[in-house]
């Protein structure tokens, strides 16, 4: 059985770095809502308590049993939880005069196995508005900053009235990259105290997941939707492994795919032994997209002619029970409720809609990994180094990056601009510096001059961000003799582009995307 660690959440905006942190360990966890029936099954090693918007105080404070939770497994408590751990054994937690933000300095009071090989004055991120005053009976300091009386704290085994497994409190967030020697932390809480062997690894995670994929799907068959981007290829190599050719793949060409890639993805999953059927169908999105200039009207035709399509195919296989996709857990988690379990996956990340509209079984094999770990296992699968690192691409592909209405000669014309700049980003050892790169298409023809003849065109944006999860993003410093080159190739060699911009603006205001 997998070790697991459980991450309660209260609300914290750093619960999904805790558990990146703790997978980084090559520990298993999950996120659940602080709301959730925990399972104590025998692979559980440890539960940590997340930080939270809310103060220990509030009426509404989210609770839970940490003293029933002891009983069975050893507790760590960050921030909130550490507050809330201290209050429900009888410390005193009140407002702070100021809300403490920041970095601080942490001074160690008492050896402990939690703070093994931490430096003294070593740094740690605070984000907090209440303070723990006073301990309960029964607990030990283990740390103090400047400005705090209780940094860290464990529970004492000495504690003869309430024996148990043991239990910390960290006030400050040591998963944050801002606490230097977190991570070492955290280490020391999974493999000193929880006794992890941390095995969780790549291959450990294919060769499980393929015994898994064979178990639950049997003799039955499967029908995916492919993307030709990491997640779908994976979910596809995994699923392929366990059953073979009765994974029936979809390639659908929505006409607004980059240059050649139809063609080039295809090969990939060829070489990729991938049973995939390629369905060109372009024009009959193009007929559906025209006069559409609002983009959601582009993003829900796209949507409902792919649907259309692909049950078509769908139709030409019989005893279709189970639909595969590339589900990962950021898509999960955003989905479930701090304040009350939910298991609806928004539909953005579900491919069209079709476990609605096909009322399939869905087999999601990445539905736990974070899209580094994917990427990972696209590896340990032997899967393209070109396709594990291509940068995101939406759903509705180019037609959100052709302003105004979407043609086949805009789509060319956008293919073409676009793959000058894709392919510079590679020759010039820039790709993997930025998260995403797109080249827009704006409804805009300004006055040029090329030879003796003046020109009447459109103009393109130029777009690349660089960011962790694309929640945020901020503008790549691209050189400016990199974009001087791709500005000239651009308005030379596509004939109807005279004008190249370069996007500014980071996530928020603005969005990576322009529609």
């Amino acid at each position: 059985m997998t070790e697991k660690i459980l991450i309660l959440d209260f609300g914290s905006q750093y619960t999904q770095l805790i558990a990146r942190a703790v997978r980084e360990a090559n520990v298993y966890c999950e996120i659940l809502p602080f709301s959730a029936n925990i399972s104590f099954d025998p692979g559980l090693k440890g539960i940590i308590l997340s930080g939270s918007p809310f103060s220990v105080n509030d009426p509404n404070a989210p609770d839970v049993e940490i003293q029933n939770f002891i009983t069975k497994v050893p507790v760590l408590g960050i921030c909130y939880g550490a507050q809330l751990t201290a209050k429900r054994f009888g410390g005193r937690v009140e407002k702070s005069n100021k809300r403490e933000y920041g970095r601080a300095l942490l001074y160690k009071q008492k050896e402990d196995i939690l703070l093994h090989n931490v430096t003294e004055r070593s740094q740690v991120w605070m984000s907090h508005a209440d303070t723990i005053l006073e301990l309960p009976k029964g607990f030990e300091l283990l740390a103090t900053t400047e400005s705090i009386p209780v940094a860290a704290y464990r529970k004492s085994q000495n504690d003869t009235k309430e024996p148990g497994h043991p239990l910390y409190g960290l006030q400050f967030h040591p998963e944050v990259y801002h606490s230097s020697e977190g991570k070492k932390i955290l280490h020391n809480f999974l493999v000193d105290v929880c006794k992890c062997t941390q095995d969780w690894t790549p291959a450990h995670f294919v060769t499980e997941t393929v015994k898994q994929l064979k178990e639950k799907i049997g003799a039955r068959k499967v029908i995916m939707a492919l993307s030709g981007g990491v997640d779908s290829t994976v979910a596809a190599t995994l699923i392929h492994k366990a059953i073979g050719n009765r994974l029936y793949g979809i390639f659908v060409d929505n006409g607004v795919l980059r240059k050649n890639e139809f063609e080039d993805v295809l090969k990939t999953y060829a070489r990729l032994g991938l049973n995939v059927k390629g369905v060109d169908t372009k024009h009959r999105f193009y007929k559906s997209l025209a006069e559409k200039t609002d983009p959601e009207a582009k993003r829900k035709t796209i949507g409902n002619l792919f649907i259309e399509i692909f049950q078509e195919e769908a139709n030409e296989i019989k005893e279709i029970e189970l639909l595969g996709q590339g589900t990962i857990y950021p898509d999960v988690i955003e989905s479930v409720s701090v304040h009350g379990p939910s298991v609806t996956i928004k539909s953005h990340h579900n491919v069209g809609g079709l476990p609605e509209k096909m009322h399939l079984e869905l087999i999601e094999p990445l539905r736990y990994l974070f899209k580094d770990e994917v990427r990972k296992v696209g590896r340990e699968l032997g899967i393209p180094d070109d396709m594990i690192d291509r940068h995101p691409f939406p759903g509705p592909g180019l037609a959100i990056r052709i302003l105004g209405e979407v043609t086949e000669e805009k789509v060319k014309l956008l293919q073409e601009a676009d793959d000058l700049f894709i392919k510079a980003l590679k020759d010039h050892h820039l790709y993997a510096t930025v998260w995403q790169a797109a080249t827009i298409l704006l409804p805009v023809r300004s006055v040029g001059v090329m030879g003796d003849e003046r020109t009447y065109e459109y103009t393109v944006a130029l777009r690349a961000v660089t960011s962790v999860d694309g929640m945020t993003a901020d503008w790549a410093r691209l050189p400016y003799d990199f974009l001087a080159k791709v500005s000239g190739e651009i308005s030379n060699s596509v004939k109807g582009i005279n004008r190249v911009v370069y996007d500014i603006s980071s996530k928020p205001p603005a969005t990576i995307e322009w529609e």
